[in-house]
């Protein structure tokens, strides 16, 4: 009997310890996952959440689009501050993307690369942007490196 409870006492914090590093392990995390975390972090304003999520230096690299709906020109950002002010607060993007119905849609996974269907819907003025994110694993997690917007 006492021999039965050691290997309890043993095993339950050895199974818990277990679980909690299964569920809480980035790898079990998917492009999708990933693309709804983003939008939890953006409305929390959680910045440091968002770099967790998003690959900030492949998103500066981007010129001549812009993520923020509905602008007539692109938007250069300068540096990682400059992209996380804008995904939070009063930034333009987190402001035009929460005043419309989110939608995230089909994964496409090929290999190392995703695509995560996201669609805005502007019911007043009845318009679909639709856009892929895209997603890349890089150190063992799924980051966005891009927001493809295009609109229907």
């Amino acid at each position: 009997m006492k021999r039965l409870i050691h290997v309890i006492l043993f095993l339950i914090p050895n199974l818990l310890l277990l679980i909690l590093l299964s569920c809480s392990g980035s790898e079990s995390r998917n492009p999708k996952e990933t693309v709804i975390r983003l939008f939890g972090a953006m409305e929390r304003n959680e910045k440091a959440a968002i770099l967790n999520l998003v690959d900030v230096p492949a998103l500066m690299e981007i010129s001549g689009e812009d993520y923020g709906l509905n602008s007539d020109n692109p938007r250069t950002f300068h540096n990682p501050e400059d992209i996380l002010n804008d995904l939070t607060g009063d930034g333009l993007t987190k402001t035009r993307w929460f005043s419309m119905q989110r939608i995230i849609g089909r994964v496409e996974i090929t290999g190392d690369t995703a695509f995560v269907e996201v669609s805005f819907i502007d019911k007043g003025n009845d318009i679909q942007y639709y856009n892929k994110f895209g997603l890349h694993k890089k150190d063992n997690n799924w980051k966005i490196y891009n927001f493809r917007t295009l609109s229907q």
